[in-house]
């Protein structure tokens, strides 16, 4: 399949970042040509004019790297507005993991499927997914062709070392759209003796490990309270890091946690918007940038969000740094649209899907600038950050394949019967009727 996207402005994510006019050819699954718009006479190979399958004409919208959510749940969207107005605890404790029990493994394949439909809509070409069943989550990847990199979840509920290795094995040798990295769920509902397995697991696959990292100020003082020492620094000091990694959430972070980070290369990716709803508190990004600490952005689960929607976590990136820091100046647009693509890929590892540039995967997105919100165009870029919406995601694109174009999927799925697959699956564990 070859296809040209002509009359384009190109935000290729490449340094110096900013945006050309151009064209871009996609062969099969990469990208074949970056750059200004070609004449027909340019158009030609072995002495013979190019053919295209399909050739798009982008009007002058924008055309840039799809944002990675660099950590979700895809498949709880089932309790999205379920449980509302409690802290991170009772959240989680009284509402999520008692109906996470019910759980089928079928449900996750069926609930993952709406969690992409949603990423499809906000830009997102790929997703850090860490959940139960993970192979039923990769599969529900798979068959829509959407690009997931699956997370290792193991605590005291249930994985082992054994468990993770297999999952590794299995899963990074699934399909092309699906790679692992080894995780654990937090430090407080996984026993010492269990991280310890995962740290030695780390060292012998010699891997990253991620995981959910000082979300709470409880969380913090819990672990110093059984340790001695704040997560970050406990972790580190059994091996988990020694072949880099990263924490979800990591908002009450300590110096000495951050020096870690630093130390051991460590991703940080932030949640602005479940922080917010969670009341979990603002993480410190503008002094982790100062630290030279990369940060990527994540939506969290549709549970504690509640939407996918990474422009809303971009606008929380920034907003609540200038908030904090009483600094009008603090996180740029340039700097958070870095994290929410360039950041989020090499967080993920997917290191050919950064930016726009030949030989790389062709995951990528249009975005509508004749909306109102996009004009006048002053500063795309900073459009993107402060004004854009779901509303100008025209097209999104997953290695090479249109997934999403013109409010329409292309998934192989009717969205009425993935809505109302997600509506049977809380009826049937709260015991009440469902509106279709």
């Amino acid at each position: 399949m070859k296809i040209r996207i002509t009359n384009a402005r190109i935000l290729t994510m490449e340094e110096p970042i900013g945006i050309i006019r151009g064209e871009l050819h996609v062969t099969d699954n990469r990208i074949t040509y970056v750059g200004e718009i070609l004449k027909e006479s340019e158009l030609i190979q072995d002495g013979k004019p190019v053919e295209f399958d399909r050739v798009i004409d982008a009007e002058g919208n924008l055309l840039m790297p799809g944002f990675k959510n660099a950590h979700t749940h895809s498949a709880m969207t089932f309790l999205r507005s379920y449980a509302e107005d409690l802290p991170l605890k009772e959240w989680l404790y009284e509402k999520v993991f008692p109906m996470e029990a019910k759980l089928t493994p079928q449900d996750i394949y069926d609930l993952s499927i709406l969690g992409i439909m949603e990423y499809l809509t906000s830009g997102i070409t790929a997703n850090f997914d860490m959940y139960m069943s993970p192979e039923f989550a990769a599969k529900a990847s798979v068959d829509c062709g959407f690009r997931t990199v699956i997370c290792g979840s193991a605590n005291d509920f249930g994985g082992t070392k054994e468990s993770l290795r297999r999952e590794y094995e299995t899963l990074n040798n699934y399909h092309d759209l699906i790679t692992y990295i080894l995780g654990f769920h937090a430090e407080y509902t996984t026993s010492k003796e269990l991280m310890t397995d995962i740290a030695d697991l780390a060292k012998e696959l010699r891997t990253p490990v991620y995981l959910h990292n000082s979300e709470t100020k409880e969380e913090v003082e819990g672990c110093i309270e059984r340790y001695g020492m704040t997560p970050t620094v406990f972790l580190d000091s059994i091996g988990m890091f020694d072949y880099g990694g990263g924490g979800f959430h990591c908002v009450h972070m300590s110096s000495e946690d951050l020096d870690v980070c630093r130390k051991r290369n460590l991703y940080v990716v932030t949640n602005p918007g479940s922080n917010t709803k969670l009341a979990s508190g603002i993480a410190p990004i503008s002094e982790m940038l100062e630290r030279k600490i990369p940060v990527a952005i994540g939506t969290d689960g549709p549970a504690s969000n509640n939407c996918l929607d990474m422009f809303r976590e971009m606008f929380l990136v920034t907003g609540l740094q200038k908030l904090q820091n009483m600094d009008a100046q603090a996180v740029s647009a340039k700097e958070v649209l870095k994290m929410a693509t360039v950041n989020g890929a090499l967080a993920m590892g997917l290191t050919e899907c950064d930016t726009l540039s030949v030989g790389k995967y062709a995951d990528l997105i249009m975005i509508d600038l004749c909306q109102p919100n996009m004009q006048p165009m002053n500063n795309i870029e900073k459009n993107l950050v402060f004004s854009g919406s779901k509303q100008n995601v025209k097209m999104t694109m997953v290695n090479g394949k249109i997934l999403y174009e013109d409010g329409r999927f292309y998934i192989g799925r009717e969205p009425k019967e993935v809505y109302r697959k997600a509506n049977e699956i809380i009826a049937r564990m709260t015991g009440e009727t469902r509106e279709q």
